[in-house]
């Protein structure tokens, strides 16, 4: 499928206090949209002016929530150059949302060659300053005007493109997470492992009960017997007990991160003992009573590792590491941004570079 470029004539000025971007609020000046429509299926692929979309008040993704979604960014280098991490990742995960949502599947090739087209010609956008990248959202929507709750028959793939600042503008300071008793996120059979926006409104009201007692995220614990830990609002987690990394097993319910693949990857790569399983809070607490609880930290694409340095649970509050990141934690950052922004060898080939 070729891909139609029709370029702006009113470019948008660019932001020039890149230590002030923030997340998500600016947005470069061409998007990428294709269409699918049934018996059809995806066609009309094409590269335009940023703008807002065309959409029926009776859209079913308005009513039904029929839509999936992805994040991962672009990377400056030191020579100017721009580069990817692992981008065919984040385009066979979005093929698992699409499948669980009944949506039609996308051409993964197809996808990274369009976001290198886009990526390529918004390049301009993509930030000089250390730790700032371009943040990159594909999404698909349900577009069918009809209120009737079924799969639709037509649907919109766009990717928008969104300069951001460094996760960590004052350092890589230790989170407080606040583990949710009462409300649940997601269950095994359930959309959990999808990224879906569904499974982001159900999480709205513990962010919020975090935020009223001053802790800054919310750790998930399994929907059936509220004891086995998931994952964070926005993040894989990790544990490290007794010199083992420890993340919760892939069983359906939680997101399987690329950030979280990556960790355990290296991890593995450093001789380290490494153990997907099924873990409870209580063992998590037991762990930190004996001494053995030596590091927490999340993992996700916005913050890359985000050590954490206090954890909640009912009325015990546990400080990990003297609220300090740990070594580990911050060994697997300085790693991880040392590949994505080309400052270290990428010995597992996990690294995109432009070809446009």
């Amino acid at each position: 499928m070729d891909i139609r470029v029709e370029l702006t004539k009113t470019p948008k000025e660019k932001p020039t206090d890149e230590n002030n971007l923030g997340f998500g609020h600016v947005f470069t000046d061409h998007m990428f949209i294709m269409n699918y429509d049934k018996g059809q299926g995806w066609h009309d692929a094409r590269i335009v002016p940023y703008a807002p979309l065309e959409l029926s008040p009776a859209a079913m993704c308005l009513h039904y929530a029929q839509e999936v979604f992805e994040g991962l960014k672009a990377y400056r280098t030191a020579d100017g150059s721009i580069q990817l991490f692992r981008p065919e990742e984040n385009f066979k995960r979005l093929n698992v949302s699409n499948e669980r949502l009944v949506i039609p599947q996308i051409d993964v090739d197809f996808c990274i060659e369009a976001l290198d087209k886009l990526v390529s010609i918004e390049k301009d956008w993509v930030p000089h300053t250390d730790g700032a990248s371009l943040y990159i959202r594909p999404f698909i929507i349900a577009c069918d005007p009809f209120l009737g709750v079924r799969p639709a028959d037509s649907y919109m793939f766009i990717i928008i493109l969104s300069p951001s600042g460094a996760y960590y503008s004052t350092g890589l300071n230790p989170v407080s997470i606040y583990v949710e008793s009462n409300y649940v996120r997601a269950v095994k059979g359930g959309m959990g492992f999808t990224k879906t926006g569904g499974n982001y409104a159900a999480s709205l009201i513990g962010q919020d009960e975090a935020h009223k007692q001053n802790y800054s995220q919310v750790l998930w614990l399994d929907g059936v017997e509220k004891k086995y830990i998931e994952e964070v609002g926005a993040m894989n987690i990790f544990f490290i007990i007794d010199n083992e990394v420890v993340t919760p097993a892939l069983q359906g319910s939680i997101l399987s991160g690329i950030t979280r693949k990556s960790v355990l990857e290296l991890c593995k790569s450093w001789g380290m003992k490494v153990s997907e399983k099924r873990i409870t809070i209580q063992e998590v607490a037991d762990a930190y009573d004996s001494g053995k609880l030596q590091e927490v930290f999340g993992t996700g694409t916005a913050a890359v590792i985000s050590p954490v340095g206090t954890l909640k649970w009912g009325d015990k509050v546990m400080t990990i590491n003297d609220n300090k990141i740990g070594s580990i934690s911050q060994k697997l950052y300085d790693t991880m941004t040392g590949i994505q922004y080309g400052k270290i060898e990428d010995k597992f080939n996990w690294v995109y570079k432009l070809k446009n």
